[in-house]
């Protein structure tokens, strides 16, 4: 991927990029290993150039996936607890990766090197669209032309009826001790003994080493708080339940997330929307790289079978549904968020847990994981979106 300036534009390409992070990086990492970018003239276009380790992607995944060779750390072990209920969950034949963001956009960029037409402005992106002619995009007091515009750029649209907006932020320490205090074999997924009077908050442990470890505190709810809570909930974390007074903070980050049941389109014209923007992140969990990379994939399926991206496809309607429902519980408040999530892994197999917030699972597999959970808030929930009211 080479860096340009506003004067090196050229006035046509074959593909642009409307953002340049992980969405368009691994649609390219994925065209790139496919055959499809030679000779291609790409241009990708955003404010920022990504280098820094500014957020950690989390999640499950069967067997080795396009960035194996970058996976930070994996467990086959998760801790689950809450007041009353601890389990670990066995997670065979998953496994739960973490992936760095400065390791990912180093390795896609290493990778793009291999195709010198590959071109990066770092500009805000003024203006996008399409027309009877293709797709064009705007920046750093220029338009340029493709025939395909892919959008990661996510922008929240207006409110609309039965549509439920929440927020997954989250503020996370990488802290280092100075004797071994963690297990590298075993992580928790989720721990919920923390306050939950702003809603549901829990926090979660990826021990790197006997003595490094990440450990980020999640919050679902309507609103952020005051930057100093985050830093309040996880002292008090580290210090009650893991024990620790003595500990260096190496690197920290943060994050905002929507959690939301609105149908964000797939593009419009030749403009192919990727990422959140592109409704890639999971409403009712904010898990989103599994899902990019699914999408990425279909996207190139399409485009060597039609030369096309359009109509590359989505998860079956019903998981918007549930998403749908479990929103709409959370948004009202009658059960707490901790509850759901406690009955959800107290009841069932991890791995259909696993499939089911993948999109993957069968109808059997679903309504058992249903018949877990409380009936009645969510059966109210339920006609809630059916009917709109």
């Amino acid at each position: 991927m080479t860096p340009i300036s506003s004067t090196e534009l050229l006035p046509d390409y074959d593909l642009l990029f409307a953002g340049a992070g992980c969405a368009a990086l691994s649609l390219l990492h994925r065209m790139a290993a496919e055959g499809l970018l030679a000779g291609k003239r790409v241009l990708l276009v955003d404010r920022d150039v990504k280098e820094r380790n500014d957020r950690t992607w989390c999640f499950w995944e069967r067997g080795a996936g396009p960035f194996e060779s970058i996976v930070h750390h994996r467990w086959e072990q998760l801790g689950f607890h809450a007041d009353a209920f601890s389990r670990t969950l066995n997670l065979g034949p998953y496994a739960y990766k973490v992936i760095r963001g400065a390791d990912f956009y180093r390795h896609c960029r290493a990778v793009l090197e291999g195709f010198p037409d590959v071109h990066f402005l770092q500009a805000p992106v003024s203006a996008a669209g399409s027309d009877a002619g293709g797709a064009w995009l705007g920046a750093a007091g220029k338009t340029v032309q493709a025939p395909w515009l892919f959008n990661s750029i996510y922008t929240r649209p207006a409110p609309a009826p039965s549509t439920h907006w929440l927020l997954q932020h989250f503020k996370g320490w990488l802290i280092e001790t100075a004797e071994p205090a963690f297990d590298p074999g075993r992580a928790t997924l989720m721990d919920f003994r923390t306050g939950q009077e702003a809603g549901t908050a829990f926090v979660y442990v990826l021990p790197f080493s006997e003595r490094r470890a990440l450990v980020e505190y999640t919050l679902f709810t309507g609103e952020l708080l005051p930057a100093a809570a985050y830093d309040a909930a996880l002292a008090a974390y580290v210090r009650d339940r893991l024990g620790l007074s003595g500990y260096t903070v190496l690197e920290a980050e943060t994050g905002v997330i929507p959690m939301t049941n609105h149908r964000f389109p797939a593009g419009e014209g030749r403009v192919i929307n990727l990422g959140t923007a592109g409704g890639q992140t999971k409403g009712s969990s904010g898990y989103t790289f599994r899902n990019i990379q699914k999408h990425s994939a279909a996207l190139v399926r399409r485009l060597k079978a039609t030369g096309s991206p359009v109509g590359a496809g989505s998860a079956p309607g019903r998981f918007h549904f549930y998403d749908s429902v479990l929103l709409d519980v959370l948004a009202h408040g009658k059960v707490r968020g901790a509850d759901i999530f406690t009955d959800l892994f107290r009841r069932n197999d991890p791995q259909k847990v696993l499939r089911f917030l993948d999109n993957e699972s069968n109808l059997g597999e679903e309504l058992g994981i249903i018949a877990s959970l409380p009936t009645a808030p969510f059966a109210r929930a339920a006609l809630r979106q059916l009917t709109g009211l």
